[in-house]
């Protein structure tokens, strides 16, 4: 596993930092560890959300579209 070191936080956000973790019963550094995990578990989420979302909306229009694979085929086969 790797490390990481973060450099100039802020006092006041290493103290909340640290209530955090003590209201979870657990270390700073596994607090922060949790933070970051969540913050980009849950962007992840959002992108196929956000993407099934769109997927529906031009489902919706009744317009058809071309498979990606025949337009990739199409453009190697012009060169």
């Amino acid at each position: 596993m790797g490390q990481l070191l973060v450099r100039d936080v802020p006092g006041n956000v290493i103290a909340a930092l640290k209530k955090r973790a003590k209201q979870h019963g657990r270390s700073a550094e596994a607090e922060h560890r949790d933070i970051l995990q969540n913050a980009l578990r849950s962007s992840q989420e959002d992108f196929w959300d956000r993407a099934d979302k769109i997927r529906e909306e031009l489902r919706a229009t009744g317009q058809k579209f071309t498979d990606s694979v025949i337009l990739i085929r199409q453009a190697r086969d012009e060169r």
